[in-house]
């Protein structure tokens, strides 16, 4: 084990990402889904401003049209199924256009709650460090799981955000919390057992909430995450252009947006074929 170096490199990432959220006066964006799975739309994205990028393996079986999937429910399903050489050979690819000061931060297969066995080795850890990774984008449900991810990637040079999520969210993206005391509670397991970045899942749909807006539930879990913990705090899911702002006044320091990127950019596509067809 090389301890220095991979504390080192860690480091080296930490020090991206609170660049990021300096640069952006406390709060910051997470480019994911297409931006995240293509160099073509991170560098885009890149240029724009953003400082952290997301390849995630839903995203690749989603871009790869893998099995026919066409939205990113169904590749849940079979983003097990997704190589750990794939996600490298796109991390590679986004780091090569980047360039080395953008932090990555990678979801592999057994990262997430899969639903089948699936397991992390060390040199899986290391062929995604060697291939650009500066983290680990995790969505265990157990603090058990969540440890075990922890000391692998740590031992080799990734840090770690994972997240907290409701027991009633459709896919299980992170350790279960029903009410703000739990979600706090939970938050200071989760830094105790050394998660570098700790987040809130936000999607939860509430009736009555105006666009724009927070649900009142999701802000009193945001509120309970951000009082608990000293490590960066992260906000995903359900955050679009319409309530980014919101979101930033919760004093969340980094926000997540996939979903919202891939709609627009769909829509520009369509616009584009629509305007040359027509002419």
């Amino acid at each position: 084990m090389i301890v220095g170096d991979m504390y080192q490199k860690r480091e080296a990432g930490r020090k991206k990402v609170l660049a990021a959220i300096a640069a952006h006066g406390g709060t910051t964006l997470l480019s994911t889904g297409i931006t995240g799975d293509d160099a073509r739309m991170a560098l885009a994205a890149v240029e724009a401003g953003a400082r952290l990028i997301e390849p995630n393996h839903p995203a690749l079986a989603l871009a790869r049209g893998y099995k026919g999937v066409t939205n990113m429910h169904a590749a849940e399903n079979l983003r097990h199924e997704i190589k750990m050489e794939q996600m490298a050979e796109v991390v590679n690819g986004i780091r090569n256009v980047v360039g080395p000061d953008i932090y990555i931060t990678v979801g592999v297969p057994g990262t997430f709650a899969e639903v089948v066995p699936t397991y992390l080795s060390d040199s899986d850890m290391a062929m995604l460090a060697r291939a650009g990774a500066d983290g680990l984008h995790t969505h265990k449900s157990t603090i058990e799981d969540l440890k075990a991810v922890i000391e692998l990637g740590h031992k080799n040079g990734l840090l770690i955000d994972a997240y907290i999520a409701s027991p009633r969210d459709r896919h299980l993206f992170g350790i279960p919390a029903d009410k703000p005391s739990d979600v706090a509670e939970i938050a200071k397991q989760m830094q105790d057992v050394g998660t570098d970045f700790i987040g809130l899942m936000t999607g939860m749909s509430y009736e009555g909430v105006a666009a724009g807006e927070i649900a009142p539930e999701v802000r009193k879990r945001l509120d309970a995450l951000l009082g608990a913990v000293t490590v960066p705090t992260i906000a995903e899911g359900g955050i679009n252009t319409d309530n980014f702002k919101a979101f930033i006044g919760t004093g969340v320091n980094i926000i997540v947006v996939g979903t919202a990127i891939d709609d627009l950019a769909k829509a520009g596509v369509r616009q584009a074929v629509t305007t040359l067809l027509n002419q």
